[in-house]
């Protein structure tokens, strides 16, 4: 089973949120930080701007994230412009399992590398211990947890809970 990273077209929007909604239902499953539901339009214009990722296997979208280039609420003066931020990674739960995020974590250091970027960072709510371990295991390293303070221009979540583990690669390591 062959799988591919490639950004997200427009016609992948109703997946995406299929995607997400399965996303939801887990969080709340495991009672941990539940995502807002995200607009189509919200989505749609992250495609267009080539910052909705997926990770394809026979034809179904495995895995997909989104970047950022700035996360300045989030990592305040650590934010230079010499990093890409990944956020809401979500696993088709058809495909959980599969340790997508060491696919993710492989690509984004040469995809940070092609566009001259420094660091790739993520970050995630709540002392979340489990993916504390997920994320670290793939190689990033847990910075520490952060209380946010500028989360008007947030998700909704960043503003229920304002508790945050920063995660971090730096990608002259693998130069």
């Amino acid at each position: 089973m062959g799988t591919e990273i490639t950004n997200c077209k427009l016609a992948d929007a109703d997946d995406i949120l299929l995607l997400y909604e399965a996303a939801r239902n887990l969080q709340i499953q495991r009672e941990m930080v539940v995502w807002p539901i995200f607009g189509k339009s919200f989505i749609e214009k992250e495609i267009t701007e080539n910052r909705q990722w997926k990770i394809v296997s026979d034809d179904i979208i495995a895995c997909n994230w989104t970047i950022t280039f700035t996360d300045k609420e989030i990592w305040a003066e650590k934010d230079k412009n010499d990093a890409i931020y990944i956020h809401r990674i979500c696993t088709n739960p058809t495909f959980r399992g599969n340790r997508y995020v060491d696919k993710i974590a492989e690509w984004a250091k040469k995809y940070a590398k092609e566009i001259g970027k420094k660091f790739i960072r993520l970050d995630t709510l709540g002392n979340n211990t489990k993916l504390i371990e997920h994320y670290t295991s793939a190689g990033f390293n847990f910075l520490g947890m952060v209380k946010l303070t500028d989360t008007a221009n947030l998700p909704l979540h960043y503003q229920n809970e304002t508790n945050c583990c920063l995660f971090e690669i730096e990608v002259k390591r693998y130069e």
